[in-house]
């Protein structure tokens, strides 16, 4: 990596006022890349020309290329990146809420959007029954590398700098395994002078690192959290997600119940239902008992197959069953929609096809 130039958005604005002179310039570029979304230093035009050549040899602008997308019926991108090193990873811009409009045709609502990011190439954690895990774990993104995949998605979809977006660190990797570059990113996307996105709109999801959700929560970054708990014993969490070894379900829960949490929001806990693995009545009934005293929110997901597993995708009723049982004992609970279902919708699968291409 050494050998790679680093890119304008791997910085804080505080470090390029260190690293830039006079300092007032860094304002204008942060508004050029942050705001206008140009492509090259050239575009910014009212810099020095000087200036701009200075900042091309020893910056890149944005590190990452886009390679192919894939568009799904109900809206959703998919977009495969491809780094400075050649590596891969992928983002998904997801549409959230349609635009509504009055009989005269004014927008009374914008659409609202997220995007997914993904923060390591490939992943330590190994999950059975993610993709992603497949191709192993290469390395960490750098801040500049997370935050392009936002900037490149807004400007690709014509999202003004200033229109609200929420950002999941949900895409290729454990988040919190990447935390020092997170946590720069994080801060990146709060700069009121760059794309002003603000914590509670920022949301980390983990498969559970205990002592990293701890580390996480010391930072008081202001971001959300969402747990991939997936199973309501450490038995089927085990077989899924092999690092619960280290990190148990009890462990995790004490951590949750010790960061620090908006008072009112709550813990977002992701769980995705398996047929015939975790989606009875009798884990429902766990995982009331598992979440009580936590202000939580319980978000199911349809596992989604690709070519080679043998989890199936759960019935739609025992879904519902699932759902109904939760709210009847006071747990919030949604089944989230599957979106981009007709293109290659879990984490890693437009990174496969890709691969699989060049042999």
């Amino acid at each position: 990596m050494s050998t790679l130039k680093p890119s304008i958005m791997d910085f804080t604005r505080q470090e390029l006022m260190e690293q830039i002179k006079p300092s007032f310039r860094v304002k204008q570029i942060f508004g050029w890349t942050y705001h206008n979304f140009v492509d090259s230093f050239d575009e910014m035009q009212n810099l020095p020309k000087a200036m701009r050549e200075e900042l091309a040899q020893k910056y890149l602008l944005n590190p990452l290329k886009i390679v192919k997308k894939e568009l799904a019926s109900d809206g959703t991108i998919k977009y495969l990146f491809e780094l400075q090193d050649g590596k891969t990873v992928e983002a998904v811009w997801l549409k959230m809420k349609e635009e509504q409009s009055d009989e005269d045709g004014n927008t009374t609502q914008e659409a609202k959007y997220t995007i997914c990011v993904s923060t390591q190439v490939g992943c330590k954690v190994g999950c059975a029954f993610c993709l992603t895990a497949k191709g192993g774990f290469t390395r960490d993104l750098t801040p500049g590398e997370i935050v392009a995949q936002v900037v490149s998605l807004k400007k690709d979809n014509n999202h003004a700098h200033n229109r609200k977006i929420n950002i999941v660190y949900m895409g290729m990797g454990e988040p919190l395994d990447n935390l020092k570059n997170l946590a720069k990113a994080i801060e990146i996307f709060k700069d009121e002078e760059g794309l002003a996105i603000g914590a509670k709109r920022q949301t980390v999801s983990t498969s559970g690192l205990s002592t990293k959700i701890d580390k996480l929560g010391e930072m008081d970054l202001g971001v959300h959290i969402a747990i991939s708990l997936h199973a309501v014993d450490d038995e089927l969490r085990t077989e899924l997600i092999p690092m619960n070894k280290a990190h148990n379900i009890a462990s995790i829960i004490e951590a949750v119940k010790r960061f620090p949490i908006d008072t009112r929001k709550r813990v977002m806990f992701e769980y995705l239902v398996i047929k015939d693995k975790n989606d009875d009545i009798a884990s429902a009934k766990k995982l009331i008992k598992l979440l009580s005293g936590i202000k939580a929110k319980v978000n199911l997901i349809y596992f989604n197959p690709y070519p080679g597993t043998d989890y199936k995708r759960p019935e739609k009723k025992d879904m519902i069953a699932f759902q109904e049982y939760l709210v009847k004992h006071g747990l919030l609970c949604t089944i989230r929609d599957s979106k981009g279902i007709d293109i290659s919708a879990a984490c890693g699968q437009l990174k496969e096809k890709e691969k699989e291409k060049d042999f």
